[in-house]
C-alpha cells in the first residue's frame, strides 16, 4: 500500500481515458509507489469537482475540465502536492 492516492476523475469519456493514461505514465517516469484510482461513479466525483475529467491527488483537487495536462505537468502537480 502506497502513501500517495491519485484519483482520475471522469464518466470514462476520451479525454478521461487520456487523462488517467497520462497520470498512469507520470507515476511510472517518476518512480512513485501511488495508488492511482480512476473514479467513474457521478455521485463519488461530484463529492470533488463539477466539469471533467479531473485530477486529485492526497485529497487535494489539482486540475478538473480541459485543457488536459500532459505527463510531464502531471509530474510538476504531484511534486508540488508531495513537496518533492
Amino acid at each position: 500500500m502506497s502513501d500517495i492516492k491519485i484519483k482520475v476523475l471522469g464518466p470514462g469519456c476520451k479525454n478521461c481515458e487520456k487523462l488517467y493514461e497520462n497520470t498512469r505514465s507520470a507515476v511510472g517516469r517518476m518512480e512513485l509507489d501511488a495508488d492511482v484510482e480512476y473514479i467513474k461513479d457521478m455521485e463519488e466525483i461530484k463529492k470533488y469537482i463539477m466539469m471533467t475529467p479531473g485530477l486529485v491527488i492526497d485529497n487535494k483537487i489539482v486540475h478538473q475540465g480541459k485543457p488536459l495536462p500532459n505527463p510531464e505537468k502531471i509530474e510538476k502537480l504531484i511534486r508540488k502536492v508531495i513537496g518533492k
